[in-house]
């Protein structure tokens, strides 16, 4: 059956608040909107009893007038007072279109303040920074994960540490690191290493001292260039033998 309910209809106090009500009547705003509404009657007003009070000397003579004569008279002062009309609202139109611009640039400035405020409160939170960092973190192991393919060799310590090397001699002067990692990096770049044909070095020292001392897509310092061009030299060997031994085999 039907179901009525009464809440609709049942009044709400928070609506009704006299307080409120108040306070949205005469905020800044709408002050300056009413007072400028005001403004506005109030110079019509006066420029229009302004134009009609030198033609309170021509009352007293209006029943001696014809009636073209009244007719003129009223067309001539109705067009005086249309263009005078006209000239104030528009110089008020300037005016308040001015004032509006001013207003809007006034609040565009405020809200570019409260956005920066709002950002140097926001990086200023313990959590968002904690946050910015890890997806940061993030993003730097899915980049290294994606280079550990494309290096020469991968460096570790055996398991605690390893560190990805390219060498291109018409690119760069030295190798270049482009991955590294401790731990469970570590580990999941051996796995992708392995799952790619890449060469594993073991070297500890090596590997450690790199991870500690040279950044990502860093070249590698000179004082690793002895120890570094042994790896690589042996990498290339091995890579030479295993060509060597699949062309036997295809023969």
């Amino acid at each position: 059956g039907l179901v009525f309910s009464t809440e609709p209809i049942a009044p709400k106090l928070e609506k009704l608040s006299l307080a409120k009500g108040l306070k949205r009547l005469f905020s800044s705003r709408s002050l300056v909107e009413f007072l400028k509404g005001l403004a506005k009657i109030s110079i019509v007003t006066a420029v229009v009893v302004l134009l009609l009070w030198p033609e309170q000397e021509v009352i007293p003579n209006v029943t001696a007038m014809t009636a073209a004569q009244f007719v003129g008279m009223l067309q001539g002062l109705a067009v005086r007072i249309l263009v005078a009309v006209l000239a104030v609202m528009t110089v008020i139109a300037v005016l308040d279109f001015l004032y509006q611009k001013h207003q809007h640039l006034k609040r565009l400035r405020m809200s570019k303040q409260e956005l920066k405020e709002e950002f140097k409160q926001t990086e200023g939170d313990p959590m968002i920074k904690a946050r910015l960092r890890q997806i940061r973190m993030e993003r730097a192991r899915r980049r290294m994960m994606a280079a550990v393919p494309e290096a020469d060799v991968v460096v570790t310590n055996p398991t605690h540490y390893a560190v990805a090397l390219k060498y291109d001699p018409q690119m760069t002067e030295a190798p270049v690191l482009t991955a590294k990692g401790i731990d469970s990096i570590a580990l999941r770049m051996r796995e992708v290493a392995e799952q790619h044909d890449v060469p594993i070095v073991e070297n500890p020292p090596l590997s450690r001292a790199l991870y500690d001392n040279v950044e990502l897509d860093q070249e590698i310092p000179p004082e690793h260039y002895r120890a570094v061009a042994e790896v690589i030299g042996y990498v290339m060997r091995l890579k030479g033998k295993l060509n060597g031994s699949h062309a036997a085999a295809r023969r």
